[in-house]
């Protein structure tokens, strides 16, 4: 997806297709169209994850991915470093550690899928 006017093509082909689910990555046209992501997933009865959490309160069934108020903290030490003197490139590399899970309960009931108890008990946030 290279812009907003794609949607149309790639919904169009999606329901000649008929996928069993749809992943909407981040990036800043899905970020725009979040909603509009997750209304044609709904609308399609289709299983989504989404990698912007947001999406989740606007319709969007599952997000999965690093936990970002968790990511700016580690930014924050990582400035603190900095401006204190240290060299960027003595700092170690990292990669997130900590991660969420976000389910929309409303979604699942909506497109007929129940989500196993185990699943939501894991869950860091359940829209109901």
């Amino acid at each position: 997806m290279r812009a907003s006017e794609d949607f149309d093509r790639i919904f169009a082909g999606l329901q000649n297709e008929r996928p069993e689910g749809l992943y909407a990555s981040s990036g800043l046209v899905m970020t725009a169209n979040r909603k509009r992501i997750a209304e044609f997933a709904l609308k399609s009865r289709l299983p989504s994850i989404y990698s912007d959490r947001e999406a989740v309160d606007v319709g969007g069934l599952m997000h999965y991915g690093p936990d970002l108020a968790e990511s700016y903290r580690r930014i924050a030490w990582y400035v603190d470093r900095i401006l204190k003197g240290a060299k960027s490139s003595d700092l170690p590399i990292e990669q997130p550690t900590k991660f969420e899970l976000a389910i929309n309960l409303k979604t699942a009931k909506q497109i007929g899928l129940t989500i196993p108890p185990n699943v939501l008990a894991r869950a860091d946030r359940v829209i109901r």
